[in-house]
C-alpha cells in the first residue's frame, strides 16, 4: 500500500514573476510597462484608453502611487488626463511586464492553465519506477 500524501496544487507563478520583473526593471533604471486584457469585467481602469481590447500601463513610481503588486490584484493610484483614478487589475489579465526603453521583460499566456498537465496513460508513472531502483554511486577520480 503506498503512503504518499496527495500533492497539493502550486499557486499560479505570474504573481511572483511580475514582481520579480518589475524589480529587475526598476533596479536598472527604466520605465516598467504592464500590457493588460481590458476585457476582464474586474479591472478598473480607464476604458477610453483601451486599444483592441488591451491597455498599456506605465507603473513607474514616478507616474503612480501606493503600487501593490498583490497575488490577486496590481493596484495602484495615477492620474490620467489629469484626473485621478485608483487602478485595480487582476494579475490574471496581466499579458506581459516590461521596460518601455527596451522592450525586454516577460509575457503571459493569455489563458493560462490551472490545471496540472495529464499523467501519461500507462499505469506506472515514471517516478514509481525510478523510485524503485536503488541508486548507484560511482567514484570519479
Amino acid at each position: 500500500m503506498d503512503n504518499e500524501t496527495p500533492i497539493k496544487p502550486m499557486s499560479s507563478s505570474q504573481p511572483y514573476l511580475i514582481r520579480a520583473i518589475y524589480d529587475w526593471i526598476i533596479d536598472n533604471g527604466f520605465t516598467p510597462y504592464l500590457l493588460v486584457n481590458a476585457e476582464n469585467d474586474y479591472a478598473m481602469i480607464p476604458r477610453e484608453y483601451v486599444e483592441d481590447g488591451k491597455i498599456v500601463l506605465n507603473i513607474n513610481p514616478s507616474a503612480i502611487s501606493d503600487l501593490q503588486l498583490g497575488n490577486d490584484y496590481i493596484m495602484f493610484n495615477a492620474r490620467f488626463s489629469g484626473k485621478a483614478m485608483e487602478v485595480s487589475v487582476p494579475v490574471i489579465s496581466v499579458l506581459a511586464i516590461y521596460a518601455r526603453e527596451n522592450g525586454q521583460g516577460m509575457m503571459f499566456d493569455e489563458n493560462p492553465e490551472d490545471t496540472p498537465p495529464t499523467p501519461p496513460a500507462d499505469d506506472t508513472p515514471p517516478e514509481k519506477s525510478r523510485k524503485s531502483q536503488k541508486p548507484q554511486l560511482k567514484v570519479v577520480k
